[in-house]
């Protein structure tokens, strides 16, 4: 039953995700994150003053111009328009950071602080620079300078790279290289059906990129898709960093892209007039041993059912994001506690859209792709409820249930 206090979403859009070395290697962080910032107010003609606060995921600061202490959700919303007064928090939660976003303007809503929020993130891996480390205090004259790729292994150096920790929890749960490369030819077959069908126009805006020579180009899909992907080419490529099975197939790029919700209690949108596009049922958030990362989202999955008093049975569709093909399998089959027959049929409705491995992983702006994406496809199925599921670095992960009427 509706409510006056209920969380609800009234806009939202993203850029389309550009691949490493693509279209958007050259936009400016804090432009890239304007960018659907300006957008999401547009689309409902809010005026810019309306927002109480915005809540931006980020995480590697070192692709903004100001590295340290970028402060990047106060500088996209200044470029985006958006008065100065205008409170805001950056934070890091890596990949499920735009879904907590939603989260924590819920919880503001919920104590009466605020009644408008922008919930979002963005992340440029095109313009993260090499590093050189020991510089300030080493007294180099005559030496040797060595240059470091932050990108190289992606993970944290105290702890194994993300991919060796995800290909020995996927070893455990007895999902081998066939079934992961079967899943992200899935992806990318179920985005090139979705995209197809014009599925993404409700989320993705176009964005004209400028050329060197010449008249801008227009992107309106996402650059890590690939429509010829085979089962074929998927077997032939070589897994990485000495895992069993993960490969640069079954795994997403290094992508660029921006997203932007704009939510408000229901009481408010009444008050501007807004059409509530969905409600957001419950958020969680949970943490994880730090080398378990593919178990995450099956935990918050967990959680979030328990506290919202719901069953898997009762979600439409469903989207645990493809940081590599084994979380959602492993999260899967973690939910259902292994049942290999629900196992089964939750991969029917999971994903159905695909996910990061086709659509691209800007990671500090995946989580709220994940509740835009499910929360259209909800309305395009006339109604119901939907859950999405993240994880992030050093096994953090979100889930969220959202409801449309």
């Amino acid at each position: 039953m509706a409510n006056a206090n209920d969380i609800v979403i009234v806009s939202a859009v993203r850029t389309p995700f550009g691949r490493f070395g693509g279209s958007l290697r050259d936009f400016d962080y804090y432009e890239l994150g304007a960018i659907p910032m300006r957008e999401v107010l547009k689309r409902v003609n809010v005026a810019p003053d309306k927002v109480d606060e915005v809540f931006w995921g980020v995480g590697d600061t070192s692709a903004c111009r100001d590295p340290y202490t970028p402060v990047a959700g106060r500088q996209s919303l200044i470029r985006a328009g958006l008065p100065h007064e205008t409170v805001s928090i950056s934070f890091d939660m890596a990949c499920v950071a735009a879904m907590n976003a939603v989260r924590l303007a819920a919880l503001e809503m919920k104590a009466g602080e605020i009644e408008t929020a922008i919930c979002g993130g963005a992340t440029s891996f095109g313009q993260s620079p090499l590093v050189v480390r020991g510089l300030r205090f080493g007294g180099f004259r005559l030496s040797d300078v060595k240059m470091e790729d932050p990108l190289v292994a992606l993970g944290y150096k105290d702890f194994n790279p993300v991919s060796v920790d995800s290909d020995n929890v996927a070893f455990e749960y007895k999902i081998d290289r066939q079934e992961q490369d079967e899943w992200a030819f899935r992806s990318h077959q179920n985005y090139g059906n979705a995209w197809n069908a014009g599925k993404f126009k409700d989320e993705i805006m176009p964005l004209e990129i400028p050329q060197p020579k010449g008249e801008p180009i227009t992107l309106d899909i996402d650059e890590q898709y690939r429509a010829n992907t085979t089962l074929e080419r998927l077997a032939g490529l070589k897994a990485i960093y000495g895992t069993r099975a993960i490969t640069a197939g079954n795994a997403p790029g290094l992508n660029d892209g921006a997203t932007a919700i704009l939510v408000m209690t229901r009481q408010k949108a009444e008050e501007l007039g807004m059409e509530v596009l969905a409600t957001v049922v419950e958020n969680v958030s949970v943490a994880i041993n730090a080398s378990r990362m593919p178990e995450g989202p099956g935990v918050a999955m967990k959680k979030i059912l328990k506290k919202a008093d719901m069953k898997i049975d009762d979600m439409a569709v469903m989207e645990i994001n493809e940081a590599f093909a084994c979380v959602p399998l492993v999260s899967m089959k973690l939910a259902v506690d292994n049942d290999d027959a629900k196992y089964k049929e939750l991969k029917k409705k999971m994903n159905i859209n695909g996910s990061a491995i086709a659509i691209g992983h800007p990671n500090t702006a995946s989580g709220a792709r994940l509740v835009m994406n499910l929360m259209y496809e909800l309305r395009r199925r006339g109604g119901g409820y939907a859950m999405g599921g993240i994880c992030g670095g050093l096994a953090q992960a979100n889930a969220c249930i959202i409801k449309v009427e």
